[in-house]
């Protein structure tokens, strides 16, 4: 089995144990609550309840809320169509449906994954991912993202979201109800095993989400690492992805409109690493000059068409991206009249590279990345 998908299956053992997690953390508190109330059965059929209705809010709507707290608006074809067609383009070559494409009005380039399964995702990007990369880098966030969706990482995301808020919410309800007297007149209130179990049920409650977090770091940092070669593999060109890593990781800024305590974690960046102060240490993210060095050490033998190393006139704007498709202009020793016609065949490694309408072989060089002397054909 392919090195980089082997891993799945696991991924889905480790979601399981997530969730698995929660309803045990959940049901010790409500078990303990219930025990200082007189009524332990009672205490675990709540948090059974909070549960599953957590569960069921995030598994259906997890998708829009995530969006909707992250400020994003649905775009279309007619609003991006540069964008559409890449993620069109990407998941018609992932072979999972397209997803809903949504929009962040902010000039920090950042993008993430969300929903419950292929079916029913969504990408969103910030206006600033796609005023900062090239075609090249572009493609490759895409791929990384499209790869959260067939690794089945969007569910964790997305339900993880919900369900670790409300652990926190309880926190704030047994916090708020022990300052306003709501356990006074307990049953275990006026005796010391009354007040060790309260004692429990406080610790359970400030430990509960600082457990599930360091949970969360662990698999989300093997997750990463997973969608990071995924998407190289589906695009050919790790360096593409790096590169736009590289160019993100330094572009977050502090108070950021995209930063958010309980969405850093799915964004591609957490946008976390522009405060003051952040460390690696508590991050869901591997450090970024990790994640590039993986990807640079990657060997792609079998690709499926020649990648270009840079354009001669490298633009940040969606026109300039869309024809910067070439090698580093030089020539190719070849005729003017075949602009927009023709391939470029490497005699190497086999790949090639169509022509677009507009370009001439003699806006690149002679030479394939491989090494290999490039030759211009009519066809193949």
């Amino acid at each position: 089995m392919d090195p980089i998908y082997s891993n799945i299956a696991a991924n889905k053992r480790w979601t399981y144990l997530f969730f698995l997690f929660y309803a045990l953390m959940l049901g010790a508190i409500g078990y303990t609550m219930g025990i200082y109330f007189g009524y332990p059965i009672f205490g675990i059929g709540i948090a059974a309840l909070v549960f599953i209705l957590a569960f069921l809010v995030s598994y259906y709507g997890g998708q829009g809320m995530v969006t909707r707290m992250a400020g994003a608006k649905e775009v279309s074809h007619d609003d991006e169509p540069y964008l559409y067609n890449t993620v069109d383009a990407l998941s018609i070559a992932a072979g999972i449906p397209m997803p809903k494409l949504y929009m962040i009005n902010t000039d920090i380039p950042n993008a993430f994954a969300a929903g419950r399964s292929s079916k029913n995702s969504s990408i969103t990007v910030t206006k600033g991912l796609l005023e900062t990369l090239d075609r090249l880098e572009l493609e490759g966030v895409i791929a990384h993202e499209i790869s959260h969706i067939k690794n089945y990482d969007v569910l964790l995301s997305t339900v993880a979201i919900v369900l670790a808020g409300t652990i926190v919410f309880l926190g704030f309800t047994v916090r708020y109800s022990a300052y306003g007297g709501l356990f006074r007149g307990a049953k275990g209130q006026n005796n010391p095993a009354g007040i060790a179990i309260l004692v429990i049920l406080v610790l359970l409650i400030i430990l509960a989400p600082i457990f599930a977090q360091l949970l969360k770091f662990a698999i989300s940092r093997k997750r990463e690492f997973l969608a990071d070669a995924s998407g190289a593999d589906l695009t050919g060109y790790p360096e593409g992805l790096a590169s736009a890593l590289e160019k993100i990781s330094t572009m977050q800024k502090p108070k950021s409109k995209i930063q958010n305590d309980a969405l850093n974690s799915i964004y591609i960046v957490s946008p976390a690493i522009g405060k003051k102060g952040f460390s690696n240490l508590y991050s869901t993210h591997p450090p970024t000059g990790e994640r590039v060095k993986r990807l640079r050490e990657m060997e792609f033998i079998d690709q499926k068409h020649v990648k270009p190393e840079a354009a001669n006139n490298t633009s940040t704007n969606q026109e300039s991206n869309s024809n910067n498709m070439g090698f580093v202009a030089e020539s190719a020793h070849t005729p003017e009249n075949k602009a927009g016609n023709g391939y470029l065949v490497c005699n190497k490694c086999e790949g090639y590279y169509e022509l677009q309408p507009g370009e001439s072989p003699d806006d690149f060089t002679d030479e394939c990345e491989c090494g290999g002397k490039l030759e211009y054909r009519d066809s193949l």
